[in-house]
């Protein structure tokens, strides 16, 4: 078995996937995205980085950077080319990856599903965004349409104070991403699903709205109830996803809103509140479909 994981050498979650593959006696390699290269000639076609990609019977995605569109689109591709001409295990397939790093598209397919989802608003234009910050109550979290971690988000609750933001967003070309602001006690749930389980799940506590860790929120240990582990499993299976992190939202009103999936999910702060050790769940459950 040879894998070969995308990432740098000395990130935490490379690291501990790779050990975990290594002890069940798999053939590691390690390459960093933007070092993926293609050489097409007559009927071949050659992928590689530092090592060579065509001969691994797996591809585990651990980082696609941003950058240029023309960037992000190759290594996007470039995954595909692997899954579908080469033939090679890639986990999480660029179809679902494609689908959890743009917001609007994940939150679409939430939609679709049936599953609840905060009330959103997705336009290019100032004008539009203005009425939509109105129509949704005047108080309303923007996100980047692409990002994790909680980075770039603001809550914008006053007309003058989406003026100024949503200006400083058409002048650098961004799409306007609004949600409702959901009332909520300052927690939220990750949970983390694997093939249709749920494996592990934590509660984040922040001291304002923003639940993540790497905002600073604290974790504590989660048991979920099945209404948890339903709505967990149907948000990935919506996406495509075979592993993922999953964010839901509690609201004071008692229901729970999903907020997002993502396809290449960090666990470090969930391995802080749980015994399992969740790099070696993931790789046995890859392996057993081997």
């Amino acid at each position: 078995m040879r894998v070969v994981i995308l990432g740098s050498m000395n990130a935490w979650h490379v690291e501990t996937l790779k050990r975990a593959f290594e002890d069940r006696g798999a053939v590691v390699g390690v390459v960093r995205t933007r070092d993926m290269k293609v050489k097409i000639k007559e009927n071949e076609v050659v992928c590689s980085g530092d090592t060579d990609l065509g001969d691994a019977d797996m591809v585990v995605v651990r980082s696609l950077p941003g950058g240029s569109l023309e960037q992000v689109i190759y290594r996007v591709d470039m995954l595909h080319v692997l899954e579908e001409i080469k033939g090679i295990r890639v986990i999480n397939s660029p179809k679902a990856l494609e689908r959890t790093v743009n917001k609007m598209y994940t939150t679409a397919l939430f939609s679709k599903a049936g599953l609840l989802v905060p009330e959103t608003h997705i336009a290019e234009r100032y004008d539009d965004a203005m009425k939509a910050f109105e129509v949704l109550g005047g108080d309303v979290v923007v996100k980047p349409l692409f990002g994790s971690e909680g980075r770039g988000m603001t809550r914008v609750t006053d007309s003058e104070t989406a003026h100024r933001v949503f200006m400083a967003l058409n002048q650098c070309r961004y799409v306007y991403y609004l949600q409702k602001f959901i009332p909520h006690s300052g927690m939220d749930i990750r949970t983390f699903v694997i093939k249709g389980h749920v494996v592990a799940a934590m509660e984040r506590h922040a001291s304002d709205w923003r639940c993540n860790v790497a905002l600073g929120a604290q974790v504590k240990p989660l048991i979920p109830d099945q209404n948890i582990i339903d709505l967990s499993v149907k948000a990935a299976n919506a996406v495509g996803a075979i592993y993922a992190g999953v964010d839901i939202l509690p609201a004071k009103d008692g229901q729970l809103y999903l907020l997002e999936v993502n396809g290449i999910p960090g666990w470090r702060g969930l391995q802080q509140t749980t015994c399992l050790n969740i790099a070696s769940i993931i790789v046995d459950f890859l392996l057993g479909d081997m």
